[in-house]
């Protein structure tokens, strides 16, 4: 008997040489949550869990070559896109994905956990005329915001004020992440006319490291396996916060979500 393929998601984004964070972790959400994940590399960093040392972009022919590549023989029933870097591989990205018939999980990443610079300032504008508008759901959290659209957010009443800011940049849908405000993380979705407040636990650890590519990739994930979007979100929030009270220790500095959990725990 031939086994049925699982579906497949795509991640367009850069390698975290640390394993926490980026094309890493997106596969190993993926791997979790029962789909088929393939990649993009966009970018190469030298990471760990102290800090980023360094990236450096791929050519936009090789970020091209390799989305025709599986584009073109195995097809998508999600993408999620992460650190693109500059403006011309954000461009090349969202040219491809204007032409692709599934939902487009956007993560506008913009720095890393430790506060280094993923995204080249002049690539900002791009993302917000070019990939924004062809994002299914965007996933900004509070500094994300702030850099797509001058909304500051200083709580939880600003989180719609934020959402309505960035769904003008074009997306469907918004997600706007509140982990970073005081109290318990709520996160707010919208499309503009349905709202949806998410809340979970505030877990007291620190080994959080990857917690925005393992969110936008099971939000891909779950649409992938055939979910709307506030029950694909309801059900990423869900192996998220678990994921994050189960991170752990690695090297000195930030360790990384536990994306095995759900193994660890049967």
């Amino acid at each position: 008997m031939t086994a049925s393929s699982p579906p497949r998601v795509l991640t367009v984004a850069g390698s975290d040489s640390g394993g926490g964070a980026g094309i890493q972790a997106d596969l190993k959400t993926m791997l979790a949550l029962g789909v088929h994940g393939m990649s993009v590399i966009a970018a190469v960093t030298a990471q760990n869990s102290l800090g980023v040392q360094g990236y450096w972009e791929l050519p936009p022919e090789a970020v091209r070559a390799q989305l025709g590549s599986v584009l073109g023989d195995i097809g998508v029933q999600a993408v999620k896109t992460g650190m693109l870097a500059s403006p011309v591989l954000v461009e090349t990205v969202a040219e491809v994905l204007a032409g692709v018939d599934a939902p487009v999980v956007v993560d506008p990443v913009g720095v890393s956990k430790h506060g280094d610079a993923l995204l080249a300032p002049e690539a900002v504008d791009t993302v917000k005329s070019r990939l924004l508008p062809v994002a299914t759901v965007v996933t900004p959290n509070l500094w994300e915001v702030s850099q797509l659209t001058g909304v500051e957010v200083g709580d939880e009443k600003d989180l719609r004020r934020a959402a309505d800011a960035i769904l003008e940049l074009g997306p469907a849908w918004a997600l706007v992440k509140g982990g970073h405000l005081p109290g318990a993380p709520v996160d707010l979705l919208t499309d503009g006319v349905r709202e949806f407040r998410f809340t979970a636990e505030r877990h007291d650890n620190r080994h959080t490291h990857g917690t925005g590519c393992t969110l936008a990739s099971a939000v891909a994930s779950h649409l992938a396996l055939g979910e709307d979007v506030p029950s694909a979100v309801r059900k990423a929030k869900d192996y998220v916060t678990g994921a994050i009270a189960r991170g752990f220790p690695l090297g000195g500095g930030i360790g990384p979500v536990d994306h095995a959990w759900r193994w660890r725990d049967r």
